[in-house]
């Protein structure tokens, strides 16, 4: 069974940084995409960037430039790192990915979420 763990968030004043992480397991061979979205209260989960096994990037226009995803493809981790954090980032961020091989060697695209993780920047 495929598991997303994330990790790393917290409570930050505005400006500040912050690094989220992902871990996924579950007889993983690769992950060849994964996604980060956010929801914040009373919204809609937005999608915010993408990695893929080669290391493509894509962010929303809300967090580009002050954003950066990146992966450890050995340990199937993903990272957020969220530099200059304002308070409308505020949010839970949740990593997904719908984009696995499997072993011993097999696609799944089946939709796996994490529990996600709260990000709160204060003013």
């Amino acid at each position: 069974q495929v598991q997303l763990v994330e990790s790393g968030g917290g409570l930050v004043q505005s400006g500040g940084s912050l690094r989220l992480s992902c871990a996924a397991s579950g007889s993983i061979v690769s992950v060849n995409t994964m996604d980060w979205y956010r929801q914040a209260p009373g919204k809609q989960r937005e999608w915010v960037a993408l990695i893929t096994n080669g290391g493509n990037t894509n962010y929303a226009d809300s967090v580009k430039g002050r954003f950066t995803v990146s992966r450890a493809n050995a340990e199937n981790t993903v990272y957020l790192q969220m530099n200059s954090l304002k308070p409308e980032d505020t949010a839970i961020y949740y990593c997904h990915t719908n984009n696995l091989i499997r072993a011993p060697w097999r696609v799944d695209r089946n939709d796996y979420w994490g529990q996600g993780t709260q990000v709160t920047v204060s003013s």
